[in-house]
């Protein structure tokens, strides 16, 4: 007679593969989604038709908008669920909170980036983000790592610390950033 396991086993397996599965698919179209077909325009783009002075408000803004969400992600996805103990082995729900995080590092990562092409438009924040360049690349495969659940205190450090560089060099700017949580259409779910 064949070993069958028992109903509860059967479940979590099952579970397991619908989380893999949905993670993948919400990867794949988020960068599907994030990706540039060439036509309109987009957030690196400048608007036609406006004068500098008017292009360096729209850099700022955007940057602000930009640089917001990727703040918000980073404490509500990746700060706050590390420092409550959700990413430990053992506890409840750590592999939903790694999939969210995994995918709010990848977010985030995504919308600095954005963030930087937008200073780009005003010559005050091209000159404080410079420095910053090399934090924000770094981040690059952190949220792969921290999917994976191979993330530790300083990799969840390392987001913290780019994020208040970041919102450090928009205030010495006169850009001001404020934490705004992305909503899961945002996040590419």
């Amino acid at each position: 007679m064949p070993f069958s396991p028992p109903l509860a086993d059967a479940r979590a397996v099952f579970r397991r593969a619908a989380l893999a599965l949905l993670l993948v698919c919400t990867l794949t179209l988020g960068g599907v989604a994030c990706g540039s077909s060439g036509k309109g325009t987009g957030a690196g783009t400048t608007p036609s038709g406006t004068g500098s002075a008017e292009r360096q408000k729209f850099a700022k803004t955007r940057f602000v908008a930009n640089a917001g969400l990727a703040a918000g992600a980073t404490y509500q996805w990746i700060v706050k669920p590390y420092q409550e103990g959700k990413f430990t082995k053992g506890a409840k729900g750590r592999t939903f909170a790694l999939a969210k995080a995994g995918l709010a590092g990848v977010f985030t990562y995504r919308r600095l980036k954005a963030a930087v092409n937008n200073a780009k438009g005003d010559p005050t924040l091209t000159k404080a983000l410079a420095p910053l360049s090399s934090g924000i690349d770094s981040l690059k495969n952190l949220g792969t790592k921290l999917r994976k659940g191979d993330a530790g205190a300083a990799d969840v450090g390392s987001f913290e610390k780019v994020i208040n560089n970041v919102k450090s060099a928009g205030r010495s700017a006169g850009a001001e950033v404020t934490d705004e949580v992305p909503t899961t259409a945002q996040m590419g779910g």
